[in-house]
């Protein structure tokens, strides 16, 4: 809150997930008391809307279960104390990562006989509740890994209570570390016995601020100290198609403490951890770029929206192919998620809508950035002009408009593809090859930054009788 005034819940994107069950649907308290009882007692009325206490730990944690077993057909329980999720929101990372999964942006995994999606949750806490969702709403299978007694035991209690789905869930305690393959080998991995009483440590004395050290390299006193992440956890010649974690937000069990306005619990494992999420997100980034293509995402919730700036720039540090993010919204909560890959982008050519087929379009997408869009205007006007075209690059628009005679288009599609990296095949939309006509040809080339790494090139033929605007 700022100024005392309520943040807006208006800006575009800022919405639950569309595929989220509880998109156009939330929840019917009054329903699910007729037919729970156990939730009937936390149940109150402000008006002619049933409602019940968010600071009331037993009963968020009482409409978590029956959400799940009502609408998901999941049997869960934790114990006291332990983080209890909300399902809506749990619900918006899982449907995002299936996003990503659909998306085709960047190389499948591959492989003989891999039909089934595997991923892999960091910290899957007592709860379970990324596993036991995955494997309900898509089938996915998972490793969910923690260190802790209680959430080893209660992960596995509430992955056997749904015997349907309990073959797809694999529970493993990230302090017994598994044969690690040459490429995985760091020290800071080879035993972690000695810190399992002091992972995770709450250095109350570290007064931390959430834009404290956005900006900043990390010291050593903000780096991560606790168990294994990835590297240590995931076995040699192990293969997934995404990560994800729900990392511990906070730097201080004071700061842990500090929304009055909600109870969902969470021990200091599950909340706390030297230099916070921050931390946390940054050695699930160094884990991954040794790892690289063994996960085809990597992905990871984040409680600040000023943690983003940092861990984007170090994740092109590392070498990624691709970055993305995106906000969760749920009632008042806001989260925002972070993803990225080693692997390839693909490149998609589509063939753009129009209006009379003599206008021939096409796009480039997801193209490896390594100029920024000016250079790559420069070079394609150059690279025009010196085939004798006329070529003028417009800034303002992020164009390079062309004219060019048959005889230069056809020096151009002879020699002018041995110079350029990405050589797609020239198309009209009912995909018989361009035919140059006997007159001039008017074209436009756009370039456009489309996301950080990667850049969007779009091009269209225009009609004889329509002169270039701009």
């Amino acid at each position: 809150m700022r100024n005392g005034k309520k943040r807006a819940r208006s800006e575009p994107g800022s919405t639950i997930h569309p595929r989220n069950k509880y998109s156009d649907n939330p929840p019917d308290f009054a329903l699910l008391a007729s037919l729970y009882p156990s939730f009937k007692p936390y149940l109150f009325f402000s008006g002619a809307r049933p409602r019940i206490d968010w600071t009331d730990y037993n009963a968020t944690r009482e409409l978590t279960r029956i959400l799940l077993v009502h609408d998901h057909g999941v049997n869960w329980w934790i114990p006291d104390g332990q983080l209890c999720p909300t399902v809506p929101n749990r619900s918006n990372y899982i449907n995002w990562i299936n996003d990503l999964l659909s998306s085709e942006i960047v190389q499948s995994l591959g492989g003989e006989g891999r039909s089934k999606v595997k991923g892999f949750d960091i910290g899957t806490g007592a709860n379970c509740i990324y596993p036991l969702l995955g494997a309900t709403l898509f089938g996915w299978s998972f490793v969910g890994s923690d260190f802790t007694d209680v959430a080893l035991e209660w992960a596995e209690t509430n992955v056997k209570s749904n015997p349907h789905i309990s073959d797809l869930i694999e529970i493993r305690d990230s302090k017994i570390l598994p044969q690690c393959s040459s490429e995985s080998h760091v020290p800071e991995v080879e035993c972690r016995e000695s810190e399992k009483n002091c992972s995770r440590t709450m250095p109350e004395e570290a007064g931390f601020t959430p834009t404290a050290h956005s900006d900043h390299h990390e010291d050593d006193n903000k780096s991560y100290t606790g168990p294994a992440v990835l590297l240590g956890v995931v076995k040699e010649n192990e293969t997934f198609d995404f990560c994800m974690s729900n990392p511990p937000f906070f730097e201080t069990w004071g700061e842990a403490g500090l929304n009055p306005k909600t109870s969902c619990g969470g021990t200091p494992e599950e909340m706390v951890c030297n230099g916070g999420e921050q931390a946390f997100v940054t050695r699930i980034i160094e884990d991954s770029a040794v790892l690289r293509q063994r996960f085809r995402w990597y992905t990871s919730m984040l409680g600040k929206k000023a943690n983003l700036k940092y861990l984007t720039s170090k994740l092109w540090e590392v070498g990624v192919t691709i970055v993305k993010t995106t906000e969760f919204v749920q009632g008042q909560t806001s989260r925002w998620g972070l993803a990225w890959s080693f692997m390839p982008t693909v490149r998609k050519i589509i063939a753009l809508p129009v209006a009379k087929k003599s206008v021939l379009s096409f796009m480039l997408e997801g193209i490896k950035r390594q100029y920024i869009a000016v250079d790559v205007l420069q070079s394609v006007e150059e690279f025009f002009k010196s085939c004798g075209a006329s070529s003028k690059l417009n800034s303002s628009t992020f164009s390079v408009d062309i004219v060019a005679s048959s005889d230069q288009c056809n020096t151009i599609s002879k020699n002018g593809t041995r110079d350029v990296d990405c050589v797609y095949e020239k198309q009209t939309l009912d995909g018989s090859s361009l035919q140059v006509p006997q007159d001039n040809l008017s074209f436009r080339i756009l370039v456009f930054q489309q996301i950080p790494g990667s850049l969007l090139i779009k091009g269209s033929l225009q009609h004889k009788d329509s002169p270039l605007s701009g």
